[in-house]
C-alpha cells in the first residue's frame, strides 16, 4: 500500500467516517471488556496487550505484504523516532484508561476523551501554530473551566482525564503525519512497545505473579480474555488510523464524541459511579464547550462550502 495519504474523495471520506464511527463505539464499550480482567493489574494487561496486538498485526500485515512498507519507514531515523514517540504515548495512554477503569474512576476517563477534541484545538495552536476562531477560543475557555471545577471538586488536577487527553491527542497528531498506511503503521508502534512488554510479561512469569495460565495446561476464561486484549487493542486502533488519514483532525474530535458519551452512561447506570452537583458542573461546562466547538464546525463547513465556485 501508499504511504501517501489518501486523496480527498467523498468515498475516501464515507470510508474514514465510518472507520472512525466503529473505533469510537468500541472504545466506549470497552470498559465493559475490562471489568471482566478487573482483578488482574492495569500493567500486565497492557503487556499483554502489546502481546497479543503484536501478533495479530503481523499476521494482518504479512497476509497484506506490508512488511516493505513498514522496513522502509523503519531505516529513517527522524521517521522511526515519531513511531517510538506515537508507541510511547498510546502506551501511557492505555495503562492510564485500564487503571482508571478498573480502579473505579471510569467516569474521570470519560472526562478525558470529552476534553479531547478540545485539547486537539490548543495542541493545533501550540504545535501547528494555528490562529484559534473567537468561537474556539471561547470553547477552549468553558473546557478549562470544566477542568478548574474538576479539580476544586477532588482537591487538586483530574490527572487521569488530563493524561487520557494529552497523550491520545498528541498520540492522533503524530499518527496523522506519519508516511504509512494503518496496518504498517500499528505493526511499527507494537514492534517499539513489545521489549518492554514482553520484558514486564517474563520478569512477572519470574516471580510468580503472571495471572496467565491454567492449570495442566488448560486456558481459562480470564486467559482467553488476555489473549482478546490484542484484537480489542488493535482492531479500534485500525480503525482509527484509517480514518486520520482520510479525515480532518477537526472531524475526528467531532466524532471522538461518541466514545465518552457511551463510557459516560455506562460509568452512571452500569457502575454506579457517583454524579454529585460539582461533578454535574464540570461536565456542563465541557459539553459547552463541546456545544460551542461542534457550532463552529458547522459554520466553518457552511462558509468553505458557499466559498466553492
Amino acid at each position: 500500500m501508499s504511504g501517501t495519504s489518501p486523496v480527498a474523495t467523498p468515498e475516501n471520506t464515507r470510508l474514514g467516517v465510518f472507520a472512525g464511527l466503529a473505533a469510537y463505539l468500541i472504545w466506549g464499550l470497552v470498559p465493559v471488556f475490562f471489568k471482566q480482567i478487573a482483578e488482574v493489574p492495569a500493567d500486565e494487561i497492557i503487556a499483554h496487550r502489546v502481546l497479543w496486538a503484536m501478533l495479530l498485526m503481523t499476521a494482518v500485515i504479512g497476509f497484506g505484504r506490508g512488511f516493505g512498507a513498514a522496513l522502509r519507514t523503519a531505516r529513517i531515523p527522524r521517521q522511526l523516532a515519531r513511531i517510538a514517540l506515537a508507541s510511547a504515548m498510546v502506551m501511557i495512554n492505555w495503562l492510564t484508561f485500564v487503571w482508571g477503569v478498573n480502579s473505579g474512576h471510569i467516569l474521570e476517563t470519560s472526562l478525558g476523551y470529552f476534553i479531547l477534541p478540545l485539547f486537539n484545538v490548543a495542541l493545533g495552536v501550540l504545535v501547528l501554530k494555528e490562529r484559534l476562531r473567537p468561537l474556539q477560543w471561547l470553547a477552549v475557555l468553558l473546557a478549562a473551566l470544566g477542568v478548574g471545577i474538576e479539580a476544586a471538586r477532588v482537591g487538586g488536577l483530574p490527572w487521569i482525564s488530563l493524561v487520557l487527553a494529552a497523550s491520545f491527542g498528541i498520540y492522533g497528531l503524530l499518527r496523522k503525519q506519519l508516511p504509512l498506511d494503518a496496518a504498517s503503521g500499528l505493526f511499527l508502534e507494537t514492534v517499539c512497545m513489545m521489549p518492554l512488554a514482553l520484558g514486564w510479561l517474563l520478569w512477572l512469569t519470574f516471580n510468580g505473579e503472571n495471572h496467565f495460565g491454567g492449570t495442566a495446561g488448560l486456558l481459562t476464561a480470564r486467559d482467553l480474555l488476555l489473549v482478546a486484549t490484542g484484537a480489542v487493542t488493535a482492531i479500534p486502533l485500525l480503525l482509527f488510523a484509517v480514518a486520520a488519514r482520510r479525515l480532518p483532525l477537526n472531524m475526528l474530535g467531532f466524532l471522538q464524541y461518541l466514545a465518552p458519551s457511551i463510557t459516560f452512561l455506562l460509568a452512571v447506570f452500569v457502575y454506579d459511579e457517583q454524579l454529585n452537583l460539582s461533578r454535574t458542573l464540570g461536565f456542563a461546562a465541557i459539553w459547552a464547550g463541546l456545544a460551542v466547538y461542534s457550532v463552529d464546525l458547522l459554520r466553518s463547513a457552511g462558509n468553505r462550502t458557499v466559498a466553492v465556485p
